[in-house]
């Protein structure tokens, strides 16, 4: 919105429907409309939180802290089996570190 052109790219990681709208018209809702100024400050916000907390689960040390600060962010929820290697992108781990130590919790548990 706020350059002219977008140095970032978006991945769909399964089936996703996409819409396009012109930057101008986006500008000028803003400007007429403060329920959706509100609501684009408040995308903003959110966006800047996980951008921040994303930020810190990075700079942990062990993978093993990384998916605790992961599962505290997702209220304590384990991932789910099918979201593994998308979890492992999101903390900065391979796939394969994150097997290891799901493994190494459910040997603790059984």
């Amino acid at each position: 919105m706020y350059s002219n052109t977008y140095h970032c790219d978006g991945v769909a990681f399964c089936r996703a429907d996409t819409r396009m709208y012109a930057k101008t018209s986006l500008k000028k809702l803003l400007v007429k409309s403060s329920e959706f100024s509100n609501v684009w400050a408040n995308y903003l916000a959110q966006e800047l939180q996980r951008s921040r907390l994303r930020s810190e689960i990075l700079s942990l040390r062990t993978v093993s802290e990384r998916l605790d600060a992961w599962i505290a962010w997702k209220g304590g929820n384990f991932p789910e089996k099918g979201e593994w290697k998308l979890v492992a992108s999101q903390i900065g781990i391979s796939p394969e570190a994150l097997y290891r130590e799901i493994a190494k919790r459910r040997a603790c548990t059984d």
